[in-house]
């Protein structure tokens, strides 16, 4: 017998670890930001008081889906996906052996929900299990384009490297040389030695850009503590795998990289300055560290994650685009009007900043 109801306390969302570890594990489509030590560790740093919402199904005893949302109230009334920004991938979790019946009862649940709010489940990646709700909804509902990403398919470096024309990857060659020639050590930092490294990242980061434009998020304690506090657990259930990279016995890079059945991302690295004197290629040594795990028995694509900044393009990636999903009833129908006008003047606003950055650096090239 399937059963719904929806979880709105975070003490009990918090002793959800071991039914959602076992539904994460049989989700073939999840990514690493649905693993229980992601959420539940994001919502301790990030989350409101009185607005968690996760719908959960359970058949029997078993939990068989799950849907971990929040209300928010601006621009307007939604429910959205925990995760936020620092979050690549938003999705809903859906055992596979309970497929068809789990997300019928994740519709259904999510269609009371809709009476009051517009369900706004962005970042989606293709092939996500909210895809097959969206496809079943009763209601009201539209699919836009979310963030661009970038992936490469789950080869060894030399195999990607074979992807590269021949002149650039002899450079690149070249560079993995001299980072055997330096004696650079790549090394997999075990689960209780987790806490310790994270903090060498975060510094190693913070000296990486320093003077330079960075994500302000990933300088704020909430940040750091969201991440001390779910590395390990991540790290020890194989969710994420943290690579130090010594060179005359100093740590001189690190490297988070966070993993699923299906997929690795690399999420966030450190370098110190003094690699660049030492002409030290971090891309490449990063990106090979990155394709260890991506090829073996358990295949999988290296995301490059959201964003598609000119230096990804190098390694010939294949672009992917995020969804987002906005699902409503007749009486919250109004809000999901509301929430295209908005995506669209956001998205008109964007075009016109790069146009203008292209005119000023045109401009300072002639």
């Amino acid at each position: 017998m399937l059963g719904t109801r929806l979880c709105v306390d975070e003490g009990e969302f918090e002793a959800l670890a071991e039914p959602w570890g076992r539904l994460y594990r049989s989700c073939e489509a999840a990514t690493p930001f649905q693993s229980h030590a992601w959420l539940s560790s994001w919502w301790r740093s990030y989350g409101r008081p009185g607005r968690l919402r996760v719908l959960l199904v359970r058949e029997g005893d078993r939990l068989i889906a799950a849907a971990p949302l929040m209300r928010v109230h601006r621009p307007l009334p939604a429910l959205k996906p925990l995760g936020g920004a620092i979050s690549d991938f938003a999705d809903v979790l859906v055992a596979g052996s309970a497929r068809e019946r789990a997300t019928g009862a994740l519709v259904t649940g999510l269609h009371k929900l809709a009476r009051t709010a517009l369900i706004d489940f962005g970042e989606a990646r293709p092939g996500a299990c909210v895809e097959s709700v969206h496809a079943r909804w009763p209601g009201p509902k539209l699919a836009l384009p979310d963030s661009p990403c970038l992936e490469l398919p789950a080869l060894p470096m030399e195999e990607l490297l074979q992807r590269l024309p021949t002149p650039r990857a002899q450079r690149a060659r070249a560079k993995m040389r001299r980072l055997t020639k330096l004696g650079v050590e790549a090394r997999t930092v075990p689960a209780d030695e987790v806490e310790a490294s994270v903090r060498t990242l975060l510094h190693l980061h913070e000296l990486q850009w320093r003077g330079r434009k960075v994500t302000s998020e990933h300088l704020r304690p909430r940040f750091r503590e969201h991440l001390l506090r779910s590395m390990r657990p991540m790290v020890a259930a194989g969710e994420a795998v943290l690579t130090e990279f010594r060179l005359d016995g100093e740590v001189m890079a690190a490297d988070l990289t966070l993993l699923s059945g299906t997929l690795a991302g690399g999420y966030l690295y450190g370098a110190h300055p003094r690699l660049r004197e030492r002409k030290v290629d971090v891309a490449t040594m990063l990106l090979d560290a990155c394709t260890r795990h991506t090829g073996g028995e358990q295949r999988r694509a290296l995301s490059l994650l959201r964003g598609d900044e000119p230096y990804k393009h190098h390694w010939r990636p294949d672009p992917v685009t995020n969804q987002r999903f906005l699902l409503a009833r007749g009486r919250t129908a109004p809000l999901l009007a509301a929430a295209v006008c908005d995506a669209s003047a956001r998205r008109w606003a964007k075009e016109r900043l790069r146009e203008r950055a292209a005119r000023r650096g045109g401009g300072a090239s002639s």
